[in-house]
């Protein structure tokens, strides 16, 4: 995979939701989850070890008891988790669903767990309850090096599928007098879900959206404009910008006349609060743009 996973005991606590005091019982008491050694005797954990635990988890939520689980195999303990329903549990099964096909790039795992999240909660707290948390967790495996990038894109790109056919799937007629909207990530910005969950919701309400997705040059906003004549842009900048990036960034934005809202979601500007034209908002994050709407 490149990456070789090595999970310290509260790196497995973290990802697993499971206390490291229980994992260290389970290990004394039942003889699961060994732990690998380095040369220098440190103690780890692969992926396998968080393959398993995850697993076992879903299991033990289930209602079988971690005595009769210890008895199983790890091909026994995987086909029983196959045959179970993740309806039956809360969140943290699908969150354990999602973790297992990320490792192994499963893709049916993948669709098992998301259609049963959407069965179970409808497709916005999907995405709000468990996509944007799981994300969340990626970035704490992004920290402890333990997680490869196809691993990141494989996840990205099955939930961008999804949002992109959720959003072709929405039959709500455009109101003729609801507003256009313009939606697009700048240059060098590439994490476009949290903006495409965004065009859904307003689709959803009716409006006229127009998606530009990621990275693109402002030095093409004049045309744009010109082409798309939208009522609001809506731009979401994640990458950190330094006082004089983001006034540059405003600069370029400029060209769209007073008459057009320019909506910016971003915690990094936010926080700078820059100085900006009258029809500028700021927001410190796109969920707090959405209650503008």
């Amino acid at each position: 995979m490149g990456v070789v996973a090595k999970y310290s005991i509260k790196d497995l606590e973290i990802l697993t939701g499971i206390r490291a005091a229980t994992l260290r019982m389970w290990e004394k008491r039942y003889g699961l989850v060994k732990p690998l050694r380095t040369p220098t005797n440190i103690r780890f954990y692969g992926n396998e070890h968080l393959k398993l635990l995850l697993n076992i988890n879903v299991l033990n939520r289930n209602g079988i008891k971690i005595s009769h689980i210890a008895k199983m195999t790890h091909q026994e303990i995987t086909e029983k988790v196959k045959d179970l329903s993740f309806i039956r549990s809360g969140d943290d099964d699908l969150f354990d669903g999602l973790m297992l096909s990320m490792i192994d790039l499963d893709e049916t795992l993948f669709q098992q767990a998301f259609y049963k999240a959407v069965a179970r909660l409808g497709f916005e707290d999907t995405i709000n309850r468990i996509i944007f948390p799981f994300f969340s967790r990626i970035g704490i495996m992004w920290q402890i090096d333990s997680i490869n990038p196809a691993q990141e894109h494989f996840m990205s790109n099955m939930v961008r599928q999804k949002l992109i056919s959720a959003i072709d799937h929405i039959h709500v007629a455009a109101n003729p007098t609801s507003k256009k909207v313009l939606l697009f990530l700048p240059e060098n910005e590439l994490h476009e879900l949290g903006l495409l969950f965004f065009c859904y919701l307003l689709k959803n309400k009716g409006y006229k959206t127009i998606y530009l997705g990621q990275a693109v040059p402002l030095t093409d906003l004049p045309k744009i404009l010109e082409v798309s004549n939208p009522d609001i842009l809506i731009c979401n900048v994640s990458n950190p910008m330094t006082i004089g990036d983001v006034d540059l960034f405003i600069s370029k934005l400029k060209v769209v006349p007073l008459g057009k809202k320019v909506y910016i979601a971003s915690a990094n500007i936010f926080e700078l609060a820059p100085q900006l034209p009258q029809n500028f908002q700021l927001f410190a994050s796109l969920k707090q743009l959405a209650a503008a709407f």
